[in-house]
This record gives structure tokens, sequence and C-alpha cells, in this order.
């Protein structure tokens, strides 16, 4: 079982997906750019075979914020998109619009 003191430690934030594009050779993955108020970051995520680029753009989404950031690909991913797994990925996002960078709490 996690603690309450490991939960804390993950750095959950809202961020709008800016930027969205396939990855050459890649059957999962999509390259994301997106804006967490106070910087914009590059993610890699599995979530190709769920959504086209296009659909993405604009679109607010969870993301860990505080995760070292880790090659995919030849690509650097800074953070982690939050999804939850019905026969495939389905992202996670706020009900309404909030800014950029938000904590979730």
């Amino acid at each position: 079982m996690a603690t309450y003191d490991d939960f804390i430690k993950l750095e959950l934030r809202v961020a709008k997906i800016i930027q969205a594009e396939e990855i050459e050779g890649a059957e999962k993955l999509l390259k994301l750019r997106i804006d967490l108020g106070f910087e914009k970051r590059q993610i890699v995520a599995g979530i190709k075979k769920a959504y086209s680029p296009n659909d993405l753009i604009g679109r607010e989404i969870v993301v860990v914020a505080n995760l070292e950031p880790r090659v995919v690909m030849g690509l650097e991913s800074q953070g982690m998109l939050l999804a939850a797994d019905d026969s495939g990925p389905v992202l996670l996002r706020p009900d309404r619009d909030v800014l950029p960078g938000s904590i979730i709490k």
C-alpha cells in the first residue's frame, strides 16, 4: 500500500495540449507539446490508437509533472499523462476549463 506521504510526492497538474503529432515508426505513441502555465514541455504518450493528433489540440489533461524525464523512441518525455484503461486509454481531464498548471489536490 502507498502511504499518504508517498502520494503527496506526486505533483499532479492540469496541462493544455498545444501540439500533437505522430512519431514515425511508432504504433501506439504520440508526441505531445503541453502548456503547464509556467512552462511548456514534451510528453510521449501511448494513446495513438485511441486519439488522433488533431482531436487533442486544445484539450486539457491531467499530468504527473514531477517525474524524472525518460527517453522513449529517442524522444525525451518530460512527464506522464493520466488515463483510465477501458479497452484502450481514456484521458482524464477536468470537467470545466481551468488554468494550465493548476494543481490537482
